[in-house]
Order: structure tokens, then C-alpha cells, then sequence
């Protein structure tokens, strides 16, 4: 390592919730690399003023902001660097301070800021000789600059990367936002037009019009294909009505206009529905709420990542690297040239502006076309009509396990895209217990109305995985009931329990047809996906509850044993610290060891002796017999008596309750729709391949149930390889009282 570099961070345009996770990392992980850091505040501002707005951090400099909306060091518009002058004086300020590397958080607008300044940066230096404001032996110690991006952007709008800082967060105030705002609409059966961010980019508005269920949205990228789009929105919205839907939510993104290019403002909506429906039309335009708030356990963990990735990315990089923008591809960190993804960004933008609105489809992410193509079909107010000569398949819906948060929405989503092609979609309740006893109903477009947003599990379910008689009775069920497919909505007993059946197809033919499992369960210990319905919603869940822990804690100079649910899957324990700032994760996969826990009291015995207020841990519920929460509450409250209290904190059963977040409705739409194609297709070859289809890699993909018990640690309920274990490091190292800290 280059043992002359310097480096600082800056958050610049817009603010976006996750900043102050992405400084945090940046500055600690440069720390522990025996690098100086400094932050400059307000941003482009800050630079080019200098003086006091470029600050030395220290390693508690950063402490307490992880769960901070906003950015704690500030963001300012600067015109002045726009000039040539200003980033003179920018130039100057950074070699005063012997810094040689910058790392910005911004959006397009402040990373194509960042390149020029970096082209500039030979001359500048130049320039900087020739006035006398250096001399030759400085200049000749800064021959180049170097700079890596972060994207913070709510908009979610940059090419080349999954999700941008932020834009998490602001679909979690959207989504809370529509859910308020639809039970009011039911109760005097109205139409609300909520208008979103999203200049050039509809994300927002299509991720939160699916993840509320609403009934249209207008966004940049692809405007209504019809002249007479209003007269179509508005017998969309009445005819839902007649059908029996009691609210009318039409999602508009501010940057919304028609085919010619005429902006499509919400007081437009409004008119065109007032004047169609004969009724009072209500708007709401959520603005920078979007931007507010804490933020959510994703963009925490994402800024953690993606400034961590960042510091190695300036470390390892040669003077003359092109600079990078890190990003998240299918779940990894990825790098991407800065100037690729600024070029690739603006096309999308620029095919807007010509028009080309086929163009600024494709240069979207599939999801994005999938999602957009699967909300046309969910927002119908019937479905289309049906095909007397195709065949109807009857397909089975139910859920296993314990409830997970996105389970309803999934049911919503397969019924109305099963409904929509034709198919006889039979409800099954109370999991494979019901099953048995045949209690089943055919489900119609509105009997799912409303499930969108509502956790547990309306169909009902049970861990009972059936044995001996159930599959005889499932069987005859079956039979009786001309099932042709089953969809399996659940947790490790839906998994076990689909096993079963494969396993049975011999003394039962009745279990020779397609099966498929969606993985729920907020423990996220199911195979071949990284991410299961209602592990997202948990997650949230547990940071919620840990930041007013920890408020409490800091007052009274407490530590707090947090336990977490997961079993014998340390995936929420681990992420939860991630996301919380937790010092000690406690895991079933690691174990806990006495020499391990006396380790962990001397260090909070000497944190507290020098000023600590806060301790926080977290343990995974099953992480050791003997060492349980209560033990460990014990030992520590004992030998640290005087010095701190402790108090356990067992978040139990309301990490499974609650609303489930957007991803897990977005994710539970996207794993229906998929998994309703794999039983047709199936169906229409003749096959009875039984299945399970999860998230590895980014990509959606299916996995043949018979490798099940191969690929699954059977006696703990988890998977062989878990890919959150990747990040353990990452969250130790932040968690040190100090740089360097020995573990």
C-alpha cells in the first residue's frame, strides 16, 4: 500500500437514506487500513471553500449516524465548481490537505462533475505551479487523482447497477404512503392519483404501484399506447368499481408524459377522472418525504457494501485506472467504468426525450420490463376473456410453515395472472392439514382484492408435513378435485413436505404432476435462494426495534443482548448487526465458545470504562444450547457490575408480523408469475417435474426438488452454502472499538 495516499469522501446532489452507511464504511474501513481519511462537508462546496469543511476523521467520527437518514456531512448545489476557477481552488485545497483520492456518493450529475475533475486534474496541478500556489516538489507528488463513485439516487436511475443508495428506502415511504392512503379510499370508495419522484426514471412509480396493487401507472419510459388513454384509465377505474372494488389509486411519476411528449402533471389526472367518473378526485403529491426518514435495512447494508468495496477499489487502483462506479450486479458488488455508466444513464433520458420510448424499455433491466409487463395484467379490472378452445388447468395454491410476510401477495399475483390466462385457480387453506380434509374453494379476481399489503397468511397454514394417512387422503384430494399442478407457497416444511410427495409418487400416481415451491420464511434457510419471501420484512422489523433499543440503551450506559429468530440460519442475526451497527453477531454456524464470551466482556468492560455509553449484541436464537441470551445477560451483568447493566432483549414473534415490505411483495409477484409459466409449460409437455424456484445470481431460476436432501444440511434446516456468510468480515470490522482492533 501506497503509504503517502489520503483519501476523502464527500455526498453530493441530491440526499439520499444509506449515504451515512456508505460514509460510515468508507471512513472505518480506510482506518483499519492504516489510512487517513477526511470528509469534506457539503459537498462540492465544501471543496472548493475548504478550510474547516475538509475534516480528519477518526474512527468514532462516524459513530451512531448507520440508522441517520439524510447525509451527516452535508450536500450543497455548487455553481462554482461548475467553473474552472472553482475547481482550481478545489484542486488546491485537496493537495493542502495531501489528499490524492477522492470517493463520491452522488448521483449523474455529481459523478460526471467527479470525471471532469479528474480529466482536468494534470492541468490543474499545472496551473497551480505556474501561479506559485505550489511549488515543484508538491506538484510533483499529485501527477494524478484518483476517484471512485458511489450512486445515491432514490430515482434508482443509473445504468449498470441493481439498486442505487436510497432508492429502497423511498419505496418503503411510498409503499406506507399508498397503504395509509387506500384504506381511506375504501372507506368512501375515492380515487387518490399519488405522484411519485422519478424525472427519467419510473422505478418508483412502477415498483410501488405493484407492491400496493394499484390499479394504472404513468411512467417516462413508456407512455400510454393509446390516444385516448384517459377514456381507457377511467373505464379501467369503473369498471373495478362495479366489480366491486372500493378504491382507485392511480400512480404517477413526475417525470410522466404522452406519446407526443406532453408532460402529464397529477392536476391533469385529476381533471380527465373528475370529468369521466362524475366524482371528487383526490391527489397527493409525496415529494421529499420520499427522501426522509431512517433507512432501511437494505440501502444500510447496501451503503456498508458498496463503501467498503469502494475503499479496496481506491487502494488497489494504479494512477492511471479509469475511474469505477461501484455497484450491486445480482447481489455482488460489482465495478463499472464511470464514464460507461454516465453515457448509458443519459441515453436512457435521451431516448425519452426523442421519443424512441421502445429504446428506453430495453436500456431498463429485465425485472424492470417484467414487472412493468406483469402490473398491466394485476391493475385489469376483470380478466381477459377466455379461450373456449385452450385447455384450463386446475391449479392448487397453499401455503406451509409458519406465516412469512409476502405470502398473500404471492397467492394475489398467481391467482390473477392464472385467472388472466384461463386457468382454474383453487385456494387450499390451512396448509396440507386442509389438504386432506379438501377444504378448497375457487378463487375469483376480487376474493384476493387487497392482499397485497397484508402480512401472515390468509389461506391459513401449519408446519405438519403429512405422513402415513395424510397422503393417502391428499391423494384421493387430488384425484377428486382434478388438480393438475400445485403451487407451494412456504418454509422448510413446504419444502420437506413437497419432498415427501416426490418420494411417494410409487404407492400414490396421484403426486405425479408438477409441483413447485416459493421459498417464504423470514429465517431466509431455504435452498437454491438467496432471498426468501419475508426475510426482507423481518429484517426491517428487527432494525426498527433496535433503534429504539439502542435509544434507551445510550441513556442509561447499557449493553443490550438482542436475540433474533432464524433457527439454526444465522441470516438475520448476521444482516441485523450489519444493519444496526451491533459489536458481537452471535451465529449457530460459528457457535459461541466461553473463551469467546470473556473475550467480548473485557472488551465492553474497557469500552464502557472509557466513555461508552451503548453496547448492542445480537444473537441468533439457536446459536448455542447452553449459552443461551439469559447466560450470557448473566455473565456480563456480573462482571460488569459497576460499570454497565445489561438487559436482554428478545425480539420473538414481531419479526414475523407487520406489512410486508416492498421487496417481498415485489419479490413474491416476480416468483408467482414465474412459477405459474414453469407449471404451464410443465403441464403442456406432459411432465411432472416437481420443483422449487428462488434468486441465486441475480437470475430467477428453478431447481429440481430430488436434489433437495443434497444441497440442505437436513439436521440444522439450512442450506450448505449460504452467501451471506461472505459478509461476516465486513461486519466485524466495522464493529471494532477501533482500527486494528484484534478479534
Amino acid at each position: 500500500m501506497n503509504e503517502k495516499k489520503r483519501i476523502a469522501v464527500l455526498t453530493s446532489g441530491g440526499d439520499a437514506q444509506g449515504m451515512n452507511a456508505a460514509v460510515r464504511a468508507v471512513v472505518r474501513t480506510a482506518l483499519n487500513e492504516g489510512v487517513d481519511v477526511y470528509a469534506i462537508y457539503e459537498g462540492y462546496q465544501g471543496m472548493v471553500e475548504g478550510g474547516s469543511r475538509i475534516v480528519a476523521m477518526d474512527w468514532n467520527s462516524v459513530g451512531g449516524i448507520l440508522q441517520i437518514g439524510g447525509t451527516v456531512i452535508g450536500s450543497a448545489r455548487c455553481k462554482k465548481f461548475l467553473t474552472r476557477e472553482g475547481r482550481l481552488q478545489a484542486a488546491h485545497n485537496l493537495i493542502m490537505h495531501g489528499i490524492n483520492g477522492l470517493i463520491i456518493i452522488g448521483g449523474d450529475g455529481s459523478l460526471t462533475g467527479a470525471n471532469i475533475f479528474r480529466e482536468e486534474w494534470s492541468s490543474l496541478v499545472e496551473e497551480l505551479l505556474e501561479t506559485g500556489k505550489i511549488d515543484a516538489e508538491t506538484a510533483a507528488e499529485y501527477p494524478h487523482f484518483l476517484i471512485v463513485g458511489l450512486v445515491g439516487s432514490i430515482d434508482n436511475d443509473f445504468t449498470g447497477t441493481d439498486m442505487t443508495i436510497g432508492a429502497d428506502s423511498a419505496l418503503h415511504r411510498i409503499t406506507e404512503a399508498i397503504d395509509a392512503i387506500t384504506s381511506t379510499a375504501a372507506s368512501h370508495q375515492r380515487t387518490f392519483v399519488v405522484k411519485v419522484m422519478g424525472r427519467n426514471c419510473g422505478y418508483l412509480a412502477c415498483m410501488g404501484a405493484l407492491a400496493t396493487g394499484a390499479d394504472w401507472v404513468l411512467i417516462p419510459e413508456s407512455p400510454p399506447d393509446v390516444e385516448n388513454w384517459k377514456d381507457v384509465m377511467a373505464n379501467r377505474l369503473h369498471t373495478g368499481r362495479k366489480h366491486g372494488r372500493r378504491d382507485s389509486i392511480v400512480v404517477l411519476a413526475e417525470g410522466a408524459h404522452d406519446r407526443d411528449g406532453n408532460y402529464i402533471g397529477s392536476s391533469d389526472v385529476q381533471a380527465a377522472l373528475e370529468e369521466r367518473l362524475q366524482e371528487d378526485v383526490r391527489v397527493t403529491v409525496l415529494g421529499h418525504v420520499q427522501r426522509g426518514g431512517n433507512p432501511s435495512a437494505f440501502d444500510r447494508t447496501l451503503g456498508t457494501r458498496m463503501g467498503y468495496e469502494a475503499v479496496r477499489t481506491i487502494l488497489s487502483a494504479k494512477p492511471d485506472d479509469a475511474p469505477v462506479v461501484i455497484g450491486i450486479k445480482n447481489n455482488r458488488m460489482t465495478r463499472l467504468p464511470l464514464l460507461e455508466g454516465i453515457q448509458n444513464t443519459r441515453a436512457v433520458a435521451e431516448a425519452i426525450n426523442a421519443k424512441d420510448y421502445d429504446k428506453a424499455m430495453s436500456l431498463r433491466s429485465t425485472s424492470f420490463i417484467e414487472v412493468f409487463r406483469t402490473l398491466r395484467t394485476l391493475g385489469r379490472a376483470f380478466p381477459h376473456p377466455i379461450d373456449p378452445e385452450q385447455k384450463r388447468l386446475r391449479i392448487g395454491i397453499l401455503h406451509a410453515g409458519a406465516p412469512a410476510p409476502g405470502m398473500n401477495t404471492a397467492v394475489r399475483a398467481a391467482v390473477r395472472l392464472g385467472l388472466d390466462q384461463g386457468h382454474i385457480m383453487l385456494g387450499i387453506h390451512n396448509g396440507f392439514d386442509g389438504f386432506a380434509k379438501g377444504e378448497m374453494e375457487e378463487m375469483d379476481w376480487m376474493s384476493i382484492s387487497g392482499w397485497a399489503a397484508q402480512g401472515g397468511s390468509l389461506l391459513g397454514t401449519n408446519r405438519r408435513v403429512p405422513q402415513g394417512s395424510d397422503l393417502y387422503a391428499i391423494a384421493r384430494v387430488i384425484e377428486d378435485k382434478q388438480i393438475d399442478a400445485l403451487m407451494i407457497i412456504g418454509g422448510w416444511t413446504a419444502y420437506e413436505a413437497s419432498h415427501t410427495l416426490l418420494n411417494s409418487r410409487k404407492n400414490y400416481p396421484a403426486f405425479k404432476l408438477p409441483m413447485i415451491c416459493i421459498p417464504a420464511s423470514i429465517n431466509n434457510n431455504l435452498p437454491g435462494s438467496e432471498l426468501s419471501l419475508g426475510a426482507d420484512t423481518a429484517l426491517n422489523n428487527i432494525i426498527d426495534a433496535v433503534d429504539k433499543i439502542k435509544q434507551s440503551a445510550v441513556a442509561t450506559e447499557r449493553c443490550f443482548v438482542v436475540e433474533v429468530m432464524g433457527h439454526y440460519c444465522g441470516y438475520l442475526a448476521l444482516m441485523g448487526g450489519l444493519a444496526t451497527g451491533a459489536e458481537r453477531v452471535y451465529l449457530h454456524e460459528e457457535g459461541i465458545t466461553l473463551d469467546a464470551l470473556q473475550k467480548d466482556l473485557k472488551k465492553l468492560t474497557y469500552g464502557f470504562d472509557h466513555g461508552k455509553r451503548l453496547g448492542l449484541m445480537i444473537r441468533n436464537e439457536y446459536a448455542n444450547k447452553i449459552y443461551d441470551t439469559n447466560f450470557i445477560c448473566s455473565l456480563f451483568e456480573e462482571e460488569g457490575k459497576g460499570i454497565f447493566d445489561v438487559r436482554p432483549a428478545i425480539l420473538g414473534h414481531l419479526q414475523q408480523g407487520g406489512n410486508p415490505s416492498p421487496f417481498d411483495r415485489i419479490q413474491a409477484t416476480r416468483f408467482a408469475n414465474l412459477s405459474l409459466q414453469f407449471l404451464a409449460e410443465e403441464c403442456e409437455k406432459g411432465s411432472d417435474r416437481n420443483a422449487f424456484i428462488g434468486m441465486r445470481d441475480g437470475k430467477v431460476q428453478t431447481h429440481d426438488m430430488r436434489d433437495f436432501d443434497r444441497i440442505v444440511e437436513f439436521e440444522y434446516q439450512r442450506p450448505r452454502d449460504q452467501w451471506w456468510m461472505e459478509l461476516r468480515g465486513i461486519a466485524r470490522l466495522l464493529a471494532q472499538h477501533g482500527p486494528g482492533e484484534k478479534r
